[in-house]
């Protein structure tokens, strides 16, 4: 082929309690990068479309062109490729933007040149485009946004992903507020340790989690969602956090969390209770005076696409 296109949806990372290690496909938007075959040795950025039409031309500061820059280092190859991008998933958000472009990238060029690599094995090559965007790159969004569905890393060394089951009839709501978080900047405000009692009660409910959404047992899934890490160290980020989460309790959420880094904030809710979740949360944000636009889509959504230029989608 001369040239093929990517489409990786957007992302929740950490799922409330994952922190690094789980992350979540959230398929209500897409970018898609499309990569065309070109003389020159190398990796280009040609048009971009979508929420934004600039992105940076430099290999080392665009996800996408360092993610397929790998793909070719990995493979030996030395064609030529341009990336056509088009960015459905907005950036700075919480929403696995970068990760998105760095996953479609990667595996835009893999298509390109063959598919030498199979789903798994492209996860290094997406790390590194995540690099791009974060150093060291995260990995929640990026597998989230590569696999598909519910994501645990399992292991970093030696290399295990599982997809998690999820209970039926439960969708995600999402609402990306008009503010911006840089994640290099949400993850500077980490703190190194914590101390023994926090991080007894986080595994508690990292396992009740991961139980509750493998057996479909919804109490646990809700006992566990309360992240004692990363949130409490972030939340004046968005000073209406609090507030959020409790209207989206209120009208029965599950749980309710930044979506990564923020400011997004998502919440997992029985398909019963979306509209009335939805309902309450927006109410929360118009009261504190944000505007922010609301996303939903099934839990168990797809990771990475191919489409051929004939449109016959790969999977």
């Amino acid at each position: 082929m001369n040239a093929v296109r990517a489409s990786a949806p957007a992302s929740i990372g950490n799922v409330g309690v994952g922190f690094d290690i789980m992350g979540l496909s959230f398929d209500a938007v897409r970018d898609e990068v499309t990569a065309v075959r070109e003389e020159q040795p190398g990796v280009r950025l040609g048009a971009v479309s979508g929420l934004v039409t600039a992105l940076p031309a430099e290999i080392g500061a665009n996800t996408a062109l360092a993610a397929a820059q790998a793909v070719l280092d990995a493979a030996g190859v030395e064609t030529g490729i341009r990336l056509d991008i088009h960015k459905g998933v907005p950036l700075s958000a919480g929403m696995g933007g970068s990760a998105a472009s760095a996953v479609a990238g990667a595996a835009a060029a893999n298509a390109l040149i063959g598919s030498p690599f199979d789903e798994e094995a492209l996860l290094p090559m997406a790390l590194e485009g995540e690099r791009a965007a974060s150093d060291p790159p995260p990995w929640d969004n990026v597998i989230a946004s590569l696999c598909g569905g519910l994501v645990l890393a399992a292991s970093e060394q030696p290399l295990k992903l599982h997809r998690l089951p999820v209970p039926k009839g439960i969708v995600a709501l999402l609402f990306h507020p008009a503010l911006t978080i840089e994640t290099r900047a949400a993850r500077a405000l980490l703190a190194d340790r914590v101390p023994h009692r926090v991080a007894v009660e986080h595994s508690r409910r990292v396992a009740a989690f991961v139980a509750g959404v493998t057996l479909g047992d919804l109490s646990l899934l809700r006992a566990g969602f309360e992240d004692l890490l990363a949130e409490p160290q972030r939340r004046h980020l968005l000073p209406c956090l609090t507030d959020v989460q409790a209207a989206a309790r209120d009208a029965g959420a599950l749980g309710c969390s930044f979506s990564g880094s923020g400011p997004s904030v998502f919440a997992l809710v029985e398909q019963h209770s979306a509209a009335a979740v939805e309902t309450a949360m927006a109410s929360a944000f118009a009261a504190a005076g944000i505007a922010a636009d609301a996303y939903r889509a099934p839990l168990g959504g797809e990771g990475v696409r191919i489409i051929t230029p004939d449109n016959r989608e790969l999977r």
